[in-house]
């Protein structure tokens, strides 16, 4: 009897075969109008999902500053010590509030330009005191006088005005001194124009960083976001060969589709140069799957450890003939300024760069520069910005601050996390709008193809065993 139903079982296998290829067909077709859809909503153009954020992030950014307050002033400038120093912090800031400005779109050459407006707000609840804690740093403007005006017989002039005006090498600061500027009694007395405000971002508030073009994607969308020209000119001028080009993005969003593969490159006015970072880890964030980008140790490596890194070499004599890891000069990019830059408490740096300081703990847990992309659509949706800022103070025998002094030093003034992560109603937009309806089709074309494998399959068995019932 059960055998008279032979023909409602090849019905059955028929159902899941067909099924079952929906489902297959499903997963290319699924896969190009996702494409297709996101190719569409990540040009930076009016309308856009990757627009509207692009012009003002939604996601609160902050920067927060550890100060190195120096313990032994008086021993270093009278007996040449180590530098003992103790982080303190740290003191936060939103930064990145403001939309961009002076967007004006080339349609011709699929460009969009802008400025970005810098801006910092003290945030005293996420800071571990006053933007008027006082510490002993390094006096930035009487450490530069060597390097700015190396002629003994300047030095010797500019000497009696660092006496005059009780300046030494090390000073008691503000932090909101230390970071945005104070007016320097030292450059205050020099009888030539000149700005005497010193601060180690100064000036920052109301200025902007640009002028940018970036293309927009329209024509290509593996060019979205990438950075045309800076300051309307490809390369910068501060390094020699390949090191000098802009490279990359800004780092807050990467052409769509990213693999693991792929090397991340992005530019940073900050450091002055273009760099990049490689995969590391796969994450969950907030419930979207993110891949972890990281700034690799050789990235800031000696030529001699990474040899794509010679034009990046300025100061033969402070680096030990470029053989030294760790530290970038970007003196040519501070009008002269010897600032070097490293990663915090000099991690990844040869041991000979921190061998004048003490009280450094380097970890790469607290201390490495990483972005969070969503592979998809390219957009970071979380990442973490560690800098050091140094000054490197040579001895000056015309400089009384400085004449006792029997070698070089690379003097940490701060280190800064620069952090943003998606809010919580964004990450919850972004899985419904991008993620969620990408599981969606997935799970459908999943559940499709096996639900039809399986009807296939078991009505295949049921057929071929009532066959063989019917033939016994």
């Amino acid at each position: 009897m059960g055998c008279e139903r032979s023909h409602g079982l090849i019905a059955g296998a028929v159902i899941g075969a067909v099924l079952a290829v929906f489902g297959g067909v499903l997963m290319p077709v699924g896969d190009m109008l996702i494409e297709k859809t996101i190719k569409k909503e990540v040009v930076l153009e009016e309308g856009t999902t990757a627009f509207k954020n692009w012009v003002k992030t939604g996601t609160e950014v902050y920067r927060q500053f550890w100060i190195f307050h120096v313990l032994n002033p008086e021993a270093v400038i009278m007996n040449s010590t180590n530098i003992k120093v103790k982080q303190v912090g740290p003191y936060t800031y939103r930064v990145r509030y403001l939309a961009k400005e002076n967007i004006t779109h080339d349609f011709e050459n699929n460009t969009v330009s802008f400025v970005q407006p810098n801006g910092a707000i003290f945030e005293p609840e996420l800071s571990v005191g006053s933007e008027d804690d006082n510490f002993t740093v390094l006096n930035l403007a009487v450490a530069s006088v060597p390097h700015l005006y190396p002629n003994a017989f300047v030095q010797v002039l500019l000497n009696s005005l660092i006496k005059k005006s009780k300046s030494s090498m090390f000073q008691r600061r503000s932090v909101k001194e230390i970071l945005w500027g104070y007016k320097d009694p030292f450059l205050t007395l020099v009888p030539y124009p000149i700005d005497p405000t010193v601060g180690v971002f100064y000036p920052y508030n109301n200025t902007v960083d640009g002028v940018y073009q970036v293309f927009s994607g329209k024509d290509d969308v593996s060019k979205v976001a990438i950075i045309d020209t800076y300051k309307g000119k490809k390369n910068l001028d501060y390094w020699t060969s390949y090191c000098d080009m802009v490279n990359g993005t800004d780092a807050a969003s990467f052409p769509p589709f990213v693999e693991k593969t792929r090397v991340l490159q992005f530019f940073s006015s900050d450091i002055c140069r273009s760099i990049y970072a490689v995969f590391g880890d796969e994450l969950n964030l907030k419930g979207i799957s993110v891949y972890r980008f990281i700034l690799p140790p050789k990235a800031f490596a000696s030529p001699v450890e990474n040899a794509d890194n010679h034009c990046f070499c300025t100061d033969r004599e402070i680096s030990n003939n470029c053989t030294y890891s760790g530290m970038l000069d970007i003196s040519k990019c501070k009008k002269g300024r010897p600032v070097i830059i490293s990663l915090p408490h000099f991690l990844h740096a040869s041991p000979e760069v921190s061998a004048t300081v003490e009280g450094l703990n380097p970890n790469v847990e607290e201390h490495s520069t990483y972005l969070d992309v969503e592979p998809i659509t390219g957009f970071t949706l979380q990442f973490a910005k560690r800098l050091q800022v140094n000054i490197l103070v040579k001895p000056a025998k015309k400089i009384e601050a400085l004449k006792r002094l029997t070698k070089n030093y690379i003097v940490p003034i701060l280190w800064l996390n620069e952090t943003g992560t998606i809010g919580d109603e964004k990450a919850k937009m972004f899985r419904k709008q991008v993620t969620g309806k990408i599981n969606l089709l997935g799970l459908v074309e999943m559940v499709l193809l096996s639900v039809g494998v399986v009807m296939f399959v078991a009505f295949m068995i049921a057929y071929c065993a009532c066959r063989s019932t019917k033939a016994k």
